[in-house]
């Protein structure tokens, strides 16, 4: 091609500037300009390149090529001597065109061989299995829009039959992109299915807020139209799947939570070369966790699981990733302290994410007792023991239930948040506690038990209809839990930004529809009534609270009261006592005497409603202890 090229550059029809075709001086010339031509492709990188995925960007370096090359020969053209070297000297002219069809032909050869491979690839194949092909719109016409239509259009083997996009930006309408007409806007989608008789519809809008995408799923579900979407950036980014494997739209894409931008600097000053020990490591937040620190390339990551098949998941999961990381799985109980003394003196972690505890709040309501044990008394003694190994960073994960905790769940830990700032008097480690609500699909959370009761075809239970709940995703939880982690100077309870409460009710309605399902037709949707310990609507902040802002627009300071060491130790003392002789009712009762902010109920009289002297006189009625002051 080149050669060719350079010939055609001497031809008097072609270079007007020529006026005989010269063919000493060609011959002479050729091959010392492919040489020159040939070594600056290899040299940037063109052979490197896969003929037949050419693309927009590759071109670039032909460009570059075409660029240096011409300049060489331009260079040598005036610095060889006119009298010695004449036949070396290549015209101006030449040059030009020679740059222009020698490099514009080797890419018209590499799109014609991407051309024929595509084609190749939309004819069906004996070999390859025949798809009865859907008649499908997307919505989206940008980049991604752009993106996933390659994609399907290359393929024999799509279940898709693109007719089109569907765009609410009116510059792009009637325009193409990649060969496909913006037919018009979202409002005109039930006039589409009419006439093209659309089966499937595949939301590939950029940047989709989830009040956008629930819109478009209530519409296509009205309409009778599958509804479908591109994986999120998160699965993307990880390398889970490509742009063109479709899946069905989930609640997580209607909640809509904004990707989270961290400061990757400060994390890697934390984690990076250190050693890092997760308790809780195979449950849901703690297993993201771990996902998102191996990222970070710790020297030695320990997990710490009490269950073994969740540590079984955990870490096979990481074994097919390509890790410089020493990967730790220790199956141990925390509240175990020799184990868990033994574990800090083989290890000696730097930094400790402590994950691990009983979050389920009607499970709770009957495991009083350990839900202190293994909440707050676990958490104070693991704290003492990372501050008597060196420690640097121990960080706790609380929950939005500690504030004003109506729940035994919920003041367990807003016990463990007060032994956090506790040990943080007493030892060098920063130790802080970092507050959150509900996660999407976390272990026993309301979306997986929603998920199976439409599975099972009904009914969805639902506590109560105006109850509401904070929602995050896992990652983002996970995430903003490291950010915080890094922001942390010790003794801080930070409280994460959780967005817009929903409402359990549309949550459910929500689900039934993407499964295809019409609420209270096809699913129905009964009430329970509120649990015990349940509130209907969370709080963020305890009364009285403020939040300071941190340098991340999604993490606050909790600016919270604290105990002296005198009070906590008291406090301590006393539901240990408690525990020890499994004495629900006083737990229950020294919640409410020791926490003021809380309204803990007895299961049988709500506490809240007494006076001091009502208390004490129904508990020495219903224990062994007598009266007890506060």
């Amino acid at each position: 091609m080149l050669t060719t090229a350079f010939f055609l550059a001497y031809v008097p029809s072609i270079n007007i500037r020529v006026d005989t075709f010269v063919l000493e001086s060609v011959l002479t010339q050729v091959s010392f300009v492919v040489f020159v031509q040939i070594s600056t492709l290899f040299l940037l990188g063109a052979y490197s390149i896969i003929w037949r995925y050419i693309s927009i960007g590759d071109v670039k370096v032909f460009a570059y090529a075409a660029l240096v090359s011409g300049g060489i020969l331009l260079a040598l053209r005036f610095l060889l001597n006119f009298t010695t070297y004449n036949l070396w000297q290549v015209p101006i002219s030449v040059i030009a065109i020679d740059t222009i069809l020698g490099f514009g032909g080797l890419l018209g050869l590499r799109v014609l061989r991407r051309f024929l491979y595509e084609f190749g690839q939309r004819q069906p194949s004996k070999h390859k299995r025949v798809f009865k092909r859907k008649k499908a719109l997307l919505v989206g016409a940008g980049r991604t829009g752009a993106t996933l239509v390659r994609e399907i259009a290359g393929r024999g083997d799509s279940e898709l039959e693109i007719w089109g996009f569907v765009d609410d930006d009116p510059r792009w309408k009637g325009g193409l992109v990649s060969g496909f007409k913006v037919l018009g806007g979202t409002d005109d989608l039930p006039r589409f299915v009419d006439e093209i008789g659309v089966e499937e519809v595949v939301i590939t809008l950029d940047n989709a807020s989830g009040k956008e995408i629930r819109r478009i799923v209530d519409l296509c579900a009205d309409l009778g139209v599958k509804t479908r979407i591109v994986p999120s950036l998160d699965e993307l980014a990880h390398g889970k799947v490509a742009i063109s494997r479709l899946r069905d739209v989930q609640i997580d894409d209607i909640l809509g939570r904004e990707p989270v931008v961290l400061d990757t600097a400060n994390l890697a000053g934390l984690l990076s070369g250190k050693t890092i020990l997760v308790t809780g490591a195979g449950g849901s937040i703690g297993s993201e966790l771990v996902r998102q620190i191996a990222d970070f390339n710790p020297k030695t990551l320990v997990l710490v699981e009490r269950a073994e098949y969740a540590m079984f998941e955990i870490t096979s999961e990481l074994s097919e990733v390509d890790l410089q990381t020493e990967i730790v799985p220790l199956i141990a109980d925390i509240c175990d302290l020799d184990r868990v003394r033994q574990i800090f003196s083989d290890y000696c972690p730097e930094v400790v994410f402590h994950a691990a505890a009983h979050k389920h709040v009607s499970l709770m309501e009957g495991n009083v007792a350990e839900a202190v044990k293994n909440n707050a008394f676990a958490t104070s003694d693991l704290g003492r023991i990372a501050g008597e190994s060196g420690t640097t960073h121990f960080v706790l994960i609380s929950t939005d239930k500690a504030v004003n905790p109506t729940s035994v769940m919920g003041a367990s830990k807003r016990l463990a948040e007060i032994a956090v700032q506790e040990l943080n008097r007493l030892y060098d480690t920063r130790f802080v506690a970092v507050r959150f609500g509900n996660v999407l699909g976390s272990a026993g959370s309301v979306v997986p038990i929603f998920r199976e009761q439409i599975r099972r075809g009904g009914p969805v239970k639902v506590t109560h209809a105006e109850m509401t709940r904070y929602f995050m995703t896992i990652p983002e939880a996970s995430q903003l839990v490291l950010q915080a982690a890094a922001l942390g100077s010790g003794g801080e309870i930070f409280v994460l930004d959780m967005g817009e409460p929903v409402k359990i009710l549309d949550l459910a309605k929500d689900m039934i529809r993407l499964s295809g399902l019409i609420p209270f037709e096809d699913v129905d949707i009964v009430f329970t009534g509120v649990r015990q310990g349940e509130k209907l609507f969370e709080e963020l902040e305890m009364t009285g609270e403020d939040l300071e802002k941190t340098h991340h627009p999604k993490i606050f300071i909790g600016k919270i009261a604290t105990f002296s060491t005198e009070e906590v130790g008291q406090m301590f003392s006393a539901f240990r006592r408690a525990v020890e002789v499994n004495d629900v009712i006083k737990i229950r009762w020294l919640f409410n005497q020791m926490l003021a902010e809380a309204s803990v109920t007895s299961g049988e009289y709500d506490f809240s409603e007494l006076t001091l002297e009502e208390e004490e006189r129904y508990y020495a009625q219903h224990t062994s202890f007598g009266s007890v002051a506060k």
